[in-house]
């Protein structure tokens, strides 16, 4: 039979993804909302989604629907809202009895995680957060590569991640440390759990240079030595993509060797609810490795560019 589904942040740039993931797995979209009404997206998957903004009337028509019974009820909420709203709109899920699906961070801080975990108990229903990276077919054949390695030294390992935004980036909450948790926590968490999926636990983390449109350090993790630097400004992309227009740089080398993953992510979020519907899925603790790292790299004080920092953070020591 097929699932009904309530889409949290309809307006959002991930939310298609999540529209589509319903579409293509055979499930309906009843009810969605967002304070933008600038959702016209929705058609091109569903032409019957009641549609609010204003959360108020959204919660009490789910809960109207939830009384109506198993056949009309929303079974899961997809949650694509900013990210300091993921724990509440979590807990509005698991309050109408229905799975959450939330787009990563799943929560800003660890101890939400513990929350939620007692909330999970009470109600009987799950948590579930989108890791699709962990669903890439060249990711996974390549972390079941280095899982059958017997090294005596861990890998080196640079990820750089650059994507330019505009001035709009800093003005809305996602330039809002308290509302996005910082670039590690919007843009980068996913790399961070990728890595952390890939290589192991943490053992030492550092962060070298911080400031709101680029922050850099260095991971110690269990089998690899790790430089990073993420970014939103223009200037850090590489000439080349510049010359090419693209507004996207990202790398990760594993012992100076580029790790191909490029293509496939058209439809790994479908992918995900799939995973999801067969019974499977990433949840609360899957989701806690990433969660904790980058708390502690938000909370951290940045050390200075030292001889182990990204490439990047040096090339730009020395021009100074």
């Amino acid at each position: 039979m097929a699932k009904n589904f309530a889409l949290i942040g309809a307006g959002g740039f991930v939310a298609p993804r999540h529209m589509k993931a319903i579409k293509e797995t055979g499930n309906n979209l009843v009810a969605a909302v967002d304070p933008s009404d600038s959702v016209g997206i929705l058609d091109s998957y569903f032409h019957d989604v009641r549609f609010f903004v204003e959360f108020e009337r959204f919660d009490r028509h789910i809960e109207k629907l939830r009384r109506q019974g198993d056949n009309e009820r929303v079974h899961y909420v997809s949650i694509c809202s900013p990210n300091f709203l993921h724990d509440a709109h979590v807990r509005f899920a698991l309050r109408v009895g229905a799975d959450a699906i939330c787009e990563k961070p799943l929560v800003l801080n660890p101890w939400n995680l513990d929350a939620l975990a007692e909330l999970e108990q009470e109600s009987g229903h799950r948590v579930y957060t989108v890791l699709q990276l962990r669903l890439h077919p060249a990711l996974i054949a390549l972390r079941e590569k280095l899982l059958k390695e017997k090294r005596a030294h861990k890998h080196d390992v640079c990820l750089t991640y650059i994507t330019s935004r505009g001035r709009w980036y800093l003005v809305s909450w996602k330039g809002q440390l308290e509302r996005s948790g910082g670039l590690p926590t919007n843009i980068g968490i996913h790399f961070f759990d990728l890595l952390v999926w890939l290589f192991g636990p943490v053992q030492q983390n550092e962060v070298h240079h911080s400031e709101p449109t680029r922050v850099g350090g260095y991971l110690e993790l269990e089998r690899a030595r790790v430089t990073w630097f993420l970014s939103i400004d223009f200037n850090d992309l590489p000439e080349v993509a510049r010359r090419e227009g693209k507004a996207t740089y990202r790398s990760i080398t594993i012992d100076e060797e580029e790790v191909e993953f490029s293509g496939g992510f058209t439809d790994l979020h479908t992918m995900v609810y799939k995973d999801i519907l067969s019974g499977g899925g990433y949840g609360l603790e899957a989701a806690r490795p990433s969660i904790e790292l980058v708390h502690d790299l938000r909370e951290a004080s940045p050390s200075g560019i030292m001889d182990r920092s990204h490439p990047l953070l040096l090339a730009a020591a020395r021009r100074t």
